[in-house]
C-alpha cells in the first residue's frame, strides 16, 4: 500500500491508496545489482558504468537505481560522496535512462556525515557540491527513503524532486544536537518546501518525525507499507512524464508573509530560551534568509555560519556532550549479553516531594506504581499534591483530562510496606538518615518478591550499609532521582560491590524508559554530582568569609551560564536541609549556621541568603545578612577584601574540578564526560561550557593547578591542594580527554 500525499501542497492527511501497475519479485531490490550478484528481469546497466564500492548503479526499464551500500549507516564519508557523485552525473547522461531513484542497503537511508571527517581538512567533493549535482540533475531523482534519513541523508533528500519512504522510516536534522545549524542546504530547502513556521521548530528540536508525519508535513511525497524502492519507482516514472523536474530552491510559495510573521514569533520565544546557545541564534539567522535572501545567497549566508560554529569553542562543548552523553550507555565492566530483568510494576516507598515525583515518572511513562506512606493521611498528602501538578499541566495546555486521568489511574496509593510485595522495583524515598532506610529495607527484604530490585534513591548515603540490611545485596542499588524528580533529567544509578550486572543494567533501561539520563557512578559519599557540589559549597563559604557578599557569588555565576548562583540555590531548597546534613556529620560552616540559627531558611521563610518579600521568588539583598557576614569575618580574624568576577569563578570552579579529578582516580567515575553529563543534566552546568571537566580543559589543568596550589597556600586548606590525577595531567600537558574510561 502506497500513502500519496494530500493535494494540497501543505501536506495533508494519510490516505490509504493502492498503487498498482508495478509487477516485480517480492525480493528484487536485491535481484538486480551491478556485478556477480545480478539477477532477474531487469535489463542490464549500460556497459561502460564506471565501478563504485560505495554506490551500486542498476536499471529498471529506463529508470536507473543507485543503490548506497556504505554500513553500517551509510554515512556520507568521502568515497561515498564521490560515487554517489559519478552515478548521478552517469546516469543523468545516459540517453536510456529518463529518472533516477536513490535508494540504499541497511537500516539506514543515510545517517549523516562521516564522524570520523570532523575537524578534518575538507575533501572533494563537499556535501553542497553533492547536493547540487543532484538537484541539478537534468532528468527527476527520487529518494527511496526506507530507514532513517538524518542530516546530511536528509539534506540529500531534499535536493532530490520527489521523496517516497517506508513506513518504518525517520527523517530530521539533528545537528542541533551537535553544536551546529545544517550546512547543505536544510535551513533553506526545508522551508521553501513545507514553510518556515513549520521547518524552524523540527531543526530547532533535532528530533527525528516519523514517516506519517513528514507525509503530514509535506516533506515526503508518499508513504508505503510495501517495497519502498518499487514505489520510488513508480513515482519517478511519474515525474519523468510530467517533463524537466522541479527543484526545490526554485519555489517560494511556502514564504509567505503569514509564514514569515509565525516564523518570527516562534525565532523571538527561541531566542528568549536559548539566548546564550550559539547554534540556535545561528539558525534563526539561517533560516531567516529563507525569506530574505534569494537562495543562492541564503545557501551561502548557511555556509558561512555553519562553517564558524564547527570553529566555535561553544560549539565544540556541544559536540564534546553529544557524544558523552550516548558514551554513557556504554557500562565499563558489563557486556552487552547481560539483559535487563522484566519491570512490569514498581512502588516507591514515601509520598513526599521527591517519591510523589518519582512516582508520576512511572506513571508519564506507562508503568504502574504503588505509593506508599506510613499512615493515610501521609499518602493521601501525596495523592493530593501530585493531582495538583497534574491539573496545573492541564491548566497550562500541556497535559489533556483523558492523560491526566490516565497517569492517576496508574499510582496506586497504599498504606503499609506489604503493598511492594508484586513490584518488580522498589524504591524507597524516605528521610536521609541510614538508621531509617536500614529498617525499611529489612522490613522489605521480607516482603518483596525474588529478583526484585530495591533501589535507595539517597543523595549521600552508603548503599552496602544499605544492603547490609537485607539477605539479596546482589539486587541493592542506588537510583539517585533530582528534584522535581517528575522534570528533572538526570538519574544517578550508583554501583556498589556485589551488585549483580543484570540489577545496573536493569536500572539503566529502567531510567530510559521513564525519561531519564542514566549514568552509572560509583559508591562514595555524595557519589558524583553532590560529592562536588559540596566542594563549590565550602569554596562559597570561604569566599564570603574572605570578603565577598552573597550577591556577588551569585552574579558571578549567573554570568558564567547558571540559571542560579549557590546562594540563592540555597534559599530555594531550604538552608535547614544543608544546616542539618552538616549537624549529622559533625560539619560546620559559620555563614551558612547563622543564618539557619536565626530561622532563615530561605524563600519558605521569606529570608536566607536574600530577602524574599510577598513571597517573591527573586531574592534581593538584605543589609542584615551582609552584617552578619561581616561580624563572622571579624570573629575569625579574617580582613575582608573585594574579588573580582574572574577570582570568584576560580575559587568556585576549581575546587570542583579538583574533586572531579579525585573522583576519577577513585574510579567513582568512569569518565571525564560522565561527570559533565551529570552535570548538565542534574545541575543546569551551561552546555555551552561542556561541563566541568571540559570547560578544565579549555582553561588548561596546568593553570587551575596552579591556581589550586595558590588557594591552598593563601587559605591554609590542603583540600585545595591539586589532586595528583590533576598535578600529573597538568605537568604532562594533557586534559582530562585524554583518559581512558576505567570500571566505575
Amino acid at each position: 500500500m502506497v500513502l500519496p500525499r494530500g493535494s494540497s501542497g501543505s501536506g495533508g492527511a494519510l490516505r490509504g491508496r493502492s498503487r498498482r501497475g508495478l509487477r516485480l519479485d517480492k525480493d528484487w531490490s536485491g535481484a538486480f545489482l551491478l556485478g556477480p550478484k545480478s539477477t532477474g528481469p531487469m535489463a542490464p546497466a549500460k556497459q561502460g558504468y564506471a565501478p563504485m564500492e560505495t554506490v551500486r548503479l542498476a536499471r529498471h526499464g529506463e529508470v536507473a537505481i543507485a543503490t548506497i551500500d556504505n554500513p553500517p549507516v551509510n554515512a556520507l564519508g568521502q568515497a561515498l560522496r564521490t560515487d554517489l557523485a559519478r552515478t548521478i552525473a552517469e546516469a543523468g547522461a545516459d540517453p536510456a535512462v529518463s529518472a533516477i531513484v536513490i535508494a540504499a542497503t541497511g537500516r539506514a537511508f543515510i545517517a549523516g556525515a562521516d564522524i570520523g571527517e570532523f575537524g578534518k581538512p575538507p575533501v572533494p567533493p563537499l556535501l553542497p557540491d553533492l547536493i547540487d549535482a543532484i538537484e541539478s540533475c537534468p532528468k527527476p531523482v527520487v529518494a527511496a527513503i526506507q530507514g532513517a534519513a538524518l542530516g546530511g541523508g536528509l539534506e540529500v533528500a531534499l535536493a532530490c524532486h520527489g521523496r517516497v519512504a517506508s513506513a518504518a522510516a525517520v527523517l530530521g536534522l539533528p545537528e542541533i544536537k551537535l553544536g551546529l545549524i545544517p550546512g547543505a542546504g536544510g535551513t533553506q530547502r526545508l522551508p521553501r518546501l513545507i514553510g518556515a513556521a513549520k521547518a524552524f521548530p523540527m531543526i530547532l528540536s533535532g528530533e527525528p518525525v516519523a514517516a506519517g508525519k513528514a507525509l503530514e508535513l509535506g516533506i515526503v511525497d508518499e508513504v508505503t507499507a510495501g517495497d519502498v524502492v518499487a514505489a520510488a519507482v513508480a513515482y519517478a516514472r511519474a515525474l519523468a512524464a510530467k517533463g524537466a523536474p522541479a527543484r526545490l530552491r526554485d519555489r517560494t510559495d511556502r514564504l509567505t508573509a503569514a509564514d514569515r510573521e509565525a516564523f518570527e514569533v516562534l525565532a523571538a520565544d527561541a531566542t528568549k530560551k536559548s539566548g546564550d546557545m550559539p547554534n540556535a541564534m545561528a539558525l534563526i539567522e539561517a533560516v531567516r534568509a529563507a525569506h530574505s535572501l534569494p537562495f543562492t545567497e541564503g545557501l551561502a549566508k548557511e555556509r558561512a555560519l555553519f562553517t564558524a560554529l564547527v570553529a566555535d569553542p561553544r560549539s565544540k562543548a556541544l559536540r564534546h556532550v553529544f557524544f558523552a552523553e550516548r558514551e554513557i550507555a556504554r557500562i565499563p565492566g558489563i557486556g552487552s549479553e547481560v539483559k535487563p530483568r522484566l519491570v512490569s510494576r514498581a512502588a516507591v516507598i514515601g509520598a513526599g516531594t521527591m517519591g510523589g515525583g518519582i512516582a508520576m515518572s512511572f506513571a508519564n511513562a506507562g508503568i504502574p506504581v504503588t505509593l506508599i506512606e506510613q499512615q493515610q493521611a501521609q499518602v493521601d498528602n501525596g495523592m493530593n499534591r501530585i493531582a495538583a501538578i497534574y491539573e496545573m499541566s492541564v491548566t497550562r495546555g500541556s497535559l489533556t483530562p483523558q492523560k491526566r486521568d490516565e497517569r492517576l489511574a496508574l499510582i496506586t496509593p497504599a498504606v503499609g510496606l506489604a503493598a511492594a510485595a508484586e513490584a518488580d522495583i522498589v524504591i524507597e524515598a524516605a528521610f536521609e538518615e541510614m538508621s531509617v532506610k536500614q529498617q525499611i529495607f529489612s522490613e522489605l527484604d521480607a516482603v518483596a518478591k525474588p529478583g526484585a530490585i530495591l533501589a535507595s534513591n539517597t543523595s549521600y548515603l552508603d548503599i552496602p550499609t544499605i544492603a547490609a540490611a537485607t539477605t539479596r545485596p546482589q539486587d541493592v542499588l542506588g537510583m539517585h532521582f533530582f528534584s522535581p524528580a517528575n522534570v528533572m533529567k538526570l538519574l544517578e544509578v550508583v554501583r556498589p560491590d556485589g551488585v549483580a550486572d543484570d540489577a545496573v543494567v536493569t536500572a539503566v533501561a529502567l531510567g530510559r524508559r521513564l525519561g531519564k539520563v542514566p549514568v552509572v557512578v560509583g559508591n562514595g559519599f555524595g557519589f558524583v554530582g553532590n560529592r562536588m557540589l559540596e566542594a563549590r559549597t565550602r569554596a562559597t563559604e570561604r569566599l564570603l568569609v574572605a570578603g565577598a557578599l552573597p550577591h556577588e557569588v551569585d552574579t558571578a555565576l549567573t554570568g558564567f551560564g547558571f540559571k542560579m548562583g549557590p546562594c540563592a540555590m540555597a534559599d530555594l531548597a531550604g538552608n535547614d536541609i544543608g544546616w542539618r546534613s552538616r549537624k549529622s556529620r559533625g560539619k560546620t560552616a559559620a555563614v551558612a549556621d547563622a543564618i539557619c540559627e536565626a530561622g532563615w531558611f530561605g524563600q519558605k521563610t521569606g529570608r536566607g541568603y536574600f530577602l524574599y518579600p510577598e513571597g517573591a521568588r527573586t531574592g534581593q539583598r538584605d543589609p542584615e545578612v551582609e552584617a552578619l557576614i561581616g561580624r563572622i569575618s571579624q570573629e575569625q580574624g579574617v580582613t575582608r577584601r573585594s574579588f573580582t568576577t574572574e577570582e570568584i569563578l576560580s575559587r568556585l570552579l576549581d575546587p570542583m574540578v579538583n574533586e572531579g579529578a579525585r573522583i576519577l582516580e577513585e574510579g567513582i567515575a568512569a569518565r571525564p564526560g560522565d561527570i559533565d553529563v551529570i552535570w548538565l543534566n542534574g545541575y543546569n552546568w551551561p552546555a555551552w561550557r561542556g561541563g566541568p571537566m571540559h570547560w578544565a580543559d579549555t582553561v588548561g589543568l596546568d593553570v587551575i593547578a596552579r591556581r589550586l596550589e595558590a588557594q591552598a597556600a593563601e587559605t591554609g586548606d590542603r583540600s585545595l591542594e591539586p589532586a595528583p590525577l590533576l598535578r600529573k595531567l597538568a605537568a604532562e600537558g594533557k586534559g582530562f580527554a585524554d583518559l581512558k574510561a576505567k570500571a566505575a
